[in-house]
């Protein structure tokens, strides 16, 4: 009960502020984790299989910060490959955590924004992680301050 009612006050108008950030992101390099011992050996992943990265985040040309997550491979058929994904996104006034669902190719990636510490403390919102393909791309989210109704800024 506690958790629907907190939420059902930040939903209200006027109960929350938005900011974008966007960040231009150097990706690590793809970095597989083979974690199921049953494998075909016609792919390079598997069922279970983890996908971890360490990013770094520019603004301006200058370094403001990095990520790191992993993503678990979750479903894999001939026509596709999709990962199940959680993020930190670590930032000088705090950090933002994230999931979202990878699949191969260049589509761009929607994060679900879910909390943070510091600054980002009662954050939420959603965010799009577009790859350039060369080992490049761009990261922009749209970050909403949740207040409850009766705290002030």
């Amino acid at each position: 009960m506690v958790v629907i009612s907190a939420a059902s006050q930040a939903a209200e108008p006027g109960a929350h502020r938005a900011k974008t950030l966007t960040f231009d992101v150097v990706f690590s390099p793809f970095s597989p984790i083979a974690a199921n011992n049953v494998r075909d050996p016609n792919s390079d992943l598997a069922l279970g299989d983890e996908l971890v990265f360490h990013d770094q985040l520019f603004a301006k040309g200058k370094q403001v910060g990095d990520d790191v997550g992993s993503c678990v491979i979750a479903s894999i058929t001939s026509q596709e490959l999709a990962a199940n994904c959680s993020l930190v996104i670590r930032l000088p006034d705090g950090n933002l955590t994230g999931q979202f669902i990878a699949i191969a190719g260049p589509a761009p990636r929607e994060i679900a924004l879910t909390g943070g510490t510091g600054r980002f403390r009662s954050a939420g919102g959603e965010g799009t992680l577009v790859e350039f393909g060369n080992g490049q791309g761009r990261l922009t989210l749209q970050v909403l301050s949740l207040v409850a109704r009766g705290t002030g800024a």
